[in-house]
């Protein structure tokens, strides 16, 4: 079986648990506030940090294909889910479980 880039696979999972949680304050706090209370602020602010970590996760999947190695079809999954809320928790799951498949041996 082929080693993995454990540090990397964490940081991964790392990074699409938090770029999932700035689109859910994106869509369900922000564009709320300010088409219902008038305060276009909140996605001024929240849209530009979404944005950053968005690509952000983008770029981590790519690289993650030959950094941990991680399969063409997860790489797929992980770049379309970042655009669709709640897809970046789900996407966690196959690589949280690549992460406890892989434990190394004490």
């Amino acid at each position: 079986m082929q080693d993995i880039n454990r540090s990397y696979l964490r940081w991964l999972i790392i990074a699409g648990v938090i770029e999932g949680l700035s689109t859910l304050v994106l869509f369900f706090v922000a564009m709320p506030l300010k088409y219902f209370a008038d305060m276009p602020a909140a996605v001024s602010i929240a849209g530009p940090v979404h944005g950053f970590l968005f690509l952000g996760l983008v770029l981590m999947f790519w690289i993650g294909k030959a950094a941990v190695p991680l399969p063409t079809r997860l790489v797929v999954w992980g770049m379309l889910g970042a655009v669709i809320p709640f897809v970046p928790f789900i996407v966690d799951v196959p690589l949280y479980k690549m992460l406890q498949r892989e434990q190394p041996q004490s």
